[in-house]
């Protein structure tokens, strides 16, 4: 592959980027990126039109593959047209549908054992149930249901509608265990049978562009994520952004009854069990205002107060929460008085939350055989520098903190080389830079007590 261009593309919530790189080694050459509508639905024309924006681009490369924003909805007619705008993974209207489809189809366990997920409103085929219920008419007329990563690789020139073992994990209606969709479950949802895509196998090339690039069969964004930083058995990467995830690749699917984690498949054929948080970096955002301070002085604040915050805890669940699931659950400041109720004390119980929130995700991964070696911190709040430093006492293992990139988009070119070269495996790209942060101290006096805040909380 010496000298090819791979293109990979990353449709995100907010905005399409792409990054050209070199096959061989990964190395970016060239780097694009358009916006997308806001909001909770959104016609996929403007997923299209984004990608379209970096054509000039796309056409440099000899293989192109797509990763994009999970569980989103779309609905094509039996002419292959778009029947409704998208809905998305942050759409929550299908919530009670959530609810009705566990019940019904024998409770949490049943669909951990069948799915590896408890679905929530996030997943596809509670968002199926939705349109069934409320908008039958375009339920009548779905033949076709995709993916947005999906319907873009229809675009772009797939021979066929299809998928990919991580994207397929996050619609509620296939297997990560038994590599399949499970019978039954789209038609108990839309109320009829409609066709979903075909699942390719990991690295296939599934069609070529109309320039001549062969093209991959494209993927989830957290499961490109996870072929971007070149994960192995021990990573677990934390993701800080507006909302948190932990995840890890895995050699055995997770079935979790309780729905805290989401048994995914990656896009290699191991597995990918993840949990999401829905506080994350908003947390740091709240205490700057509290404060007063920038996010770079809350940072200071942070490490200038002792390890523990002087015994101020806060409880970040500040919109709710998904992880545990306190939906109408609002954030607690405890432990202050008159002595210890200092800026400096607020801005470090902040951290130790974030971090504290994050880490009983790491835990949940834990209990379904993740067994942690190392973490990396990615996304916007792993800039904080108070992050960075007291994360490797809270988690209880080295952090590394790879230089910000593309990481989505990185995996879909990586994917895409690895249609290229039809390989058994990945083509092995250098792993990205990255700083390295221990410690000494451990952070169990902390998570002992935030736990038992957690614990004594309303559960409201």
């Amino acid at each position: 592959m010496t000298g090819n261009l791979v293109a990979g593309v990353d449709s995100s919530t907010q905005s399409t980027k792409v990054v050209l790189c070199r096959a061989g080694d990964g190395a970016v050459v060239a780097e694009a990126t358009a916006p997308h509508p806001d909001g909770t639905e959104c016609h996929p024309d403007h997923w299209w039109n984004a990608l379209s924006r970096a054509r000039e681009l796309l056409e440099r490369a000899d293989a192109v593959a797509v990763a994009a924003q999970q569980h989103g909805m779309v609905a094509l007619d039996g002419a292959g047209e778009v029947v409704r705008p998208a809905l998305l993974w942050n759409d929550t209207r299908s919530a009670p549908q959530a609810r009705a489809l566990v019940e019904e189809q024998g409770g949490a366990k049943a669909w951990a054992e069948r799915t590896g997920s408890v679905p929530r409103a996030s997943f596809t085929v509670t968002k199926l149930r939705w349109m069934a219920e409320h908008e039958p008419a375009n339920a009548r007329r779905t033949e076709r249901v995709l993916l947005p990563h999906d319907w873009l690789t229809l675009r772009l020139g797939a021979a066929e509608p299809v998928t990919d073992r991580g994207d397929a994990s996050g619609t509620g209606y296939w297997s990560p265990a038994a590599g399949g969709y499970v019978p039954g479950l789209l038609r108990a949802a839309l109320g009829r049978d409609a066709e979903p895509p075909r699942v390719a196998a990991p690295g296939e090339r599934v069609g070529e562009t109309a320039w001549g690039a062969a093209l991959g069969a494209g993927t989830g964004d957290n499961m490109g994520a996870a072929l971007g930083l070149g994960l192995r058995p021990g990573d677990v990467v934390v993701s800080i952004g507006t909302s948190g995830t932990a995840f890890a690749v895995a050699d055995e699917p997770a079935a979790d009854p309780s729905g805290l984690v989401a048994g995914f498949a990656d896009a290699t054929g191991r597995f990918l069990p993840l949990v999401a948080t829905l506080n994350a970096a908003r947390i740091l955002t709240a205490a700057a205002a509290i404060t007063g301070a920038a996010l770079d002085e809350l940072s200071a604040l942070a490490l200038a107060a002792a390890p523990g915050a002087g015994g101020v805890t806060l409880l970040p669940y500040l919109d709710g929460e998904r992880t545990p699931d306190r939906p109408d659950a609002t954030g607690v400041l405890a432990g202050l008085t008159t002595a210890n109720a200092t800026r400096e004390n607020v801005a470090r119980a902040a951290v130790e939350a974030l971090l504290c929130s994050l880490a009983d995700a790491v835990d949940h991964l834990a209990a379904q055989g993740v067994r942690p070696r190392r973490t990396l911190l990615i996304g916007g709040g792993a800039r904080s520098r108070a992050v960075r430093t007291l994360a490797p006492a809270i988690f209880g293992t080295p952090v590394a903190v790879p230089e910000p990139a593309e990481y989505v988009a990185l995996g879909a070119a990586r994917q895409a080389a690895w249609a290229l070269a039809g390989t058994p495996e990945p083509p092995a790209w250098p792993a990205p830079p990255a700083t390295e942060h221990t410690s000494e101290h451990t952070g169990q006096e902390i998570r002992e007590r935030y736990a038992a805040l957690r614990d004594s909380a309303p559960q409201i």
